[in-house]
C-alpha cells in the first residue's frame, strides 16, 4: 500500500461532516476526511485611551486602495479564465471517430447507455466527453487506460441525464484505485468515498458492479450519488436550481421510509440504507437505476420522487421525462 498511503494520510483528516442536505440532521465521521471544522475564540479589543496613538500615514489609504483593486481584478480575471475553460471543455465536440469509439466502450460497458434511444445515445457521449475533460484523474497503484476515465464519467452524467447542470463543477479530482483501500487512520476498507478533495472510488469494484448491474450494489453511482448531493447541499458549488429545490420534496416520502427502516421495518433497499440519510440516498440511487422494477413494484412513492426529481425513468422507452420546474 506504499503510493496509497502517501496519498491518503497525506489529506486525511479527524473531520465534522456537516449533512447540509434538506431536512438532515449532523452525521460525525471519524476520520472519513470530509470537512474540517474549526473552533474559533475571540477576545475583546481593548483600546487604551492613555495611549497616544500614532500618526496616520497619509499614504497608506492610497496604497490600499490600489491593492484592493489589483486583487479584486485579479479575482475576476480568474474567475473569467476558469468559466471560461469549462465552457471550452464542455463545447467541445466528439468527432466522428470518437463517437464511434466511444459508442462501442458503452455499448459493452455500461447497461444503462445500451437502453438509450439512438436519439439520446449522442447526446449521453457529449455528456460524458465533457464531463470527463472536466476532471483530472489520478491512478493510484492502478496503470491508466483510456477506457477508465470515460466509463466513470459515463456514471456521473447517467445519475444527472435529466439535469442541467451535470459536471458536479466542485469536483475537479477523481482518485481511481487499484482496489479496496484504508483511508485515513481507519482500519475498514473502502470501496469508494467523496470528500472535500475529490471523488475516490476503486477499479475492481466499479468493474464488478457494472458486470453483476442487477444486484442493487454499485460503488460507481453510490458515490456520484453523494458527490451530487454534496456539490448541491454542502460545497453549494454547480448547484441545480432544479435538483436542489425539489430534493425537498423527495426527501418528504424518503424521510418517512427511512425512519421505518430506523425504527426496524425491512424492504428491498437493505440494512446500509438505515444507517443514515446520506447512505439511504445513494442506496436508493443504486437501486433505482439496477433494480427498477423491483423498486417500482415494492416503494411505488419513492420510485415516482426519484423519477420526477431525476426527470428520468428507467422503465420508459424515452427515458428522459420533462417535468415542470
Amino acid at each position: 500500500m506504499g503510493i496509497l498511503t502517501q496519498v491518503m494520510v497525506a489529506t486525511a483528516k479527524i473531520t465534522i461532516f456537516h449533512a447540509d442536505m434538506p431536512q438532515d440532521t449532523l452525521y460525525i465521521i471519524s476520520n472519513q476526511g470530509d470537512t474540517t471544522y474549526k473552533v474559533l475564540t475571540t477576545e475583546k479589543l481593548v483600546i487604551d485611551s492613555r495611549k497616544k496613538p500614532e500618526p496616520i500615514d497619509p499614504t497608506w489609504p492610497t496604497v490600499f486602495v490600489a491593492l484592493l483593486f489589483v486583487v479584486v481584478f485579479s479575482f475576476r480575471g480568474a474567475t473569467r479564465y476558469i468559466n471560461s475553460e469549462t465552457a471550452r471543455r464542455k463545447e467541445k465536440k466528439l468527432s466522428e471517430d470518437m463517437y464511434r469509439q466511444y459508442d462501442l466502450l458503452l455499448m459493452s460497458g455500461n447497461p444503462y447507455y445500451r437502453k438509450l434511444p439512438a436519439e439520446l445515445k449522442r447526446r449521453f457521449l457529449q455528456r460524458t466527453y465533457a464531463f470527463m475533460l472536466s476532471k483530472d484523474f489520478h491512478y493510484v497503484e492502478l496503470l491508466k487506460e483510456d477506457r477508465i476515465p470515460f466509463l466513470i464519467s459515463a456514471v456521473a452524467v447517467q445519475i444527472t441525464f435529466g439535469l442541467d447542470n451535470y459536471l458536479l463543477n466542485y469536483f475537479k479530482d477523481i482518485y481511481v484505485m487499484r482496489t479496496n483501500y484504508h483511508f485515513g487512520l481507519s482500519n475498514i476498507p473502502y470501496e469508494g468515498h467523496v470528500n472535500s478533495q475529490g471523488i475516490y472510488l476503486s477499479w475492481n469494484n466499479f468493474e464488478q458492479a457494472f458486470n453483476d448491474y442487477a444486484d442493487g450494489n454499485n460503488v460507481g453511482l453510490h458515490e456520484m450519488a453523494h458527490a451530487l448531493t454534496y456539490v448541491n447541499f454542502t460545497a453549494k458549488h454547480g448547484v441545480d436550481n432544479y435538483f436542489s429545490k425539489r430534493f425537498k420534496e423527495f426527501s418528504k416520502t424518503g424521510r418517512r421510509i427511512f425512519n421505518e427502516m430506523q425504527a426496524g421495518a425491512t424492504n428491498m433497499l437493505g440494512t446500509y440504507a438505515a444507517t443514515n440519510y446520506h447512505e439511504f440516498w445513494a442506496v436508493c440511487i443504486e437501486n433505482f437505476f439496477e433494480r427498477s422494477q423491483l423498486l417500482k413494484n415494492e416503494l411505488p412513492e419513492l420510485y415516482l420522487e426519484l423519477t420526477t426529481l431525476l426527470k428520468q425513468d428507467p422503465l420508459s422507452d424515452n427515458l428522459l421525462i420533462v417535468k415542470e420546474k
